[in-house]
């Protein structure tokens, strides 16, 4: 494997085959990824969120698949089930997490968010609003409802093709938030009225 860069541009020489990275869907993908994390992490120090981008995510992903295992909670994450249950531990050391009994399985717990996490939901929207708005800054904004469609779409056709883990429901596509769902990030609506818009 041979890797040339050219004038700012990426290319790899792999078995004979010329692959343009610039080009990639999934370079690209993850490298954006990479680079928002990265930036999420810079604006959530500045707001003093007190949590790992780790623990953001895993409060995100549990505040759209409330009532999960911690082994469908790993697999949404895509981390080790070992690796999940030390986090979780510390997040429900911390009050950030509870694990109720699961009515149909008494040796299995299923994993809730917190009355004290809800509020910083807000906080991480927030910040997350802003990292957004600062990657799409060269987009006008029907280019960037343009590019989230588009996104929802490959979402929507690679959820249909990966099998959900075993006794697992599947994740639920990312929703635009409603006025109700935002009120709530923002602390201004109580839990309930989110979870009844939904």
């Amino acid at each position: 494997m041979i890797v040339s860069y050219t004038y700012n541009h990426l290319s790899v020489l792999f078995s004979g085959w010329k692959v343009d990275l610039d080009r990639s869907f999934g370079f690209l993908v993850n490298d954006v990824a990479r680079l928002f994390g990265r930036r999420f992490d810079q604006h959530g120090r500045g707001r003093r969120l007190g949590l790992t981008r780790a623990q953001c995510r895993t409060l995100g992903y549990l505040a759209r698949n409330e009532g999960i295992n911690q082994a469908g909670l790993a697999d949404l994450l895509e981390i080790r089930p070992m690796t999940l249950v030390r986090q979780i531990d510390r997040m429900e050391d911390s009050g950030w997490i509870e694990r109720r009994p699961d009515p149909t399985d008494r040796r299995a717990r299923r994993l809730y968010l917190t009355t004290k996490a809800r509020p910083i939901l807000g906080r991480i929207w927030n910040v997350a609003n802003e990292t957004r708005d600062e990657a799409l800054t060269r987009l006008s904004p029907h280019e960037a409802e343009q590019l989230i469609d588009l996104l929802h779409r490959v979402h929507a056709t690679l959820s249909e093709r990966v099998p959900a883990p075993d006794g697992e429901i599947p994740a639920a596509p990312p929703r635009r938030p409603t006025r109700a769902s935002a009120a709530l990030a923002q602390g201004r609506a109580e839990p309930l009225v989110a979870e009844a818009s939904r």
